[in-house]
């Protein structure tokens, strides 16, 4: 068994009653360990979790989809990471920030929409444009969706396709994830929260924005199995082994910090976590429950998948735990790569 220790956290996700049900997946050095194990829906009706299942990955969608698609464009030179974000969305006024802040979540673009939930997509969108630009420009990450619905919005510029359409076309069949969807099965997703405007979501992506915004939203949308997150994170363990959206140049260039200090932790599009050797690994995770960190050095993935806002949507014992979890996971990681112990 790889990790017993960090797998013995993953099960009391469930036995403590912190999240309904988990799916998740170890890729160690070519080993995989999966399991799945739990409920999938506690109300109206329980309903077991069952291998195959599809979950809202929420801000998942970022980085597996919205972010490779940019990255595929900057890599064939038609588009560049300084480039001013006004270039392709004119109606954003502010020509201070570039791509490399929106992928950083650097650009300091914040402000309340009033009524947002209500708006229509044309009006939510030109509602962002106009928020303002604060004087954390470049000097602090401030993470956020609307950096990553204007990259849906500059990939929709390039392709004249809604955004989902082009993930689908240019990473998800690429790839051949074909258990990956914005429309998933009903039967086979994963229930979010029961709420009073809603109903139980399930089937449907759970995120506000993405929901008002539907096929033109890049920062959530996206459903996928244990199966499909297991092969994409084969695929960025080792790109040259599997033809897809970038080469293993652009891969590797991803395991640094490219925000504009050099030292706040991000990447492009992903979070940066640091194994005890000081090595970064890729990371995300998603409001749902769901998480991601590919650790290329040392061809190690962790994969762990939740529907921890069902019933309800207010879980933070799902954070902590699961910040305690990957700290374990790290920890233990050291110490098998170190010695091979168990």
């Amino acid at each position: 068994m790889l990790y017993p220790k960090t797998t013995a956290l993953i099960h009391e996700l469930v036995t403590k009653q912190v999240v309904p049900g988990v799916s998740y997946a170890y890729l160690h050095q070519g080993q995989l360990q999966t399991g799945v194990f739990g409920l999938a829906q506690l109300k109206p009706t329980k309903e077991k979790l069952r291998p195959g299942m599809y979950y809202d990955l929420a801000s998942l969608t970022k980085v597996i989809g919205t972010t490779t698609v940019i990255l595929k464009l900057i890599a064939s030179g038609r588009l560049g990471v300084d480039d001013a974000v006004t270039k392709y969305l004119p109606a954003f006024k502010d020509q201070r920030v570039t791509i490399r802040h929106l992928l950083t979540h650097t650009s300091a673009i914040s402000g309340y929409i009033k009524n947002r939930d209500e708006l229509s997509p044309a009006a939510l969108l030109a509602a962002l444009h106009q928020l303002k630009v604060g004087s954390g420009l470049g000097k602090k990450v401030v993470y956020t969706d609307i950096g990553l619905i204007f990259l849906g919005e500059i990939i929709e510029s390039f392709y004249q396709q809604p955004v989902q359409r082009v993930i689908e076309k240019e990473v998800l069949a690429r790839l051949g994830l074909s258990q990956s969807t914005f429309n998933p099965p009903l039967s086979l997703a994963v229930p979010t929260e029961l709420t009073a405007k809603r109903g139980l979501i399930r089937g449907q992506v759970h995120d506000p924005k993405a929901y008002t915004l539907k096929e033109h939203c890049g920062s959530a949308g996206l459903f996928m199995t244990l199966h499909d997150m297991v092969k994409f994170s084969q695929w960025l363990l080792q790109p040259d082994s599997t033809p897809g959206p970038l080469d293993s140049k652009m891969v590797s260039a991803l395991f640094k910090d490219w925000t504009p200090s050099g030292h706040d932790g991000r990447s492009l599009g992903w979070d940066l976590r640091y194994t005890w050797q000081n090595q970064a690994c890729l990371y995300h995770t998603g409001y749902t429950g769901t998480m991601l960190l590919i650790d290329q050095a040392n061809q190690d993935a962790l994969i762990l998948l939740t529907n921890r806002v069902h019933p309800a949507g207010n879980n933070q014992a799902f954070l902590a735990q699961r910040e305690l979890l990957l700290g374990q996971y790290l920890r233990e990681k050291y110490f098998y790569e170190k010695d091979g112990s168990k």
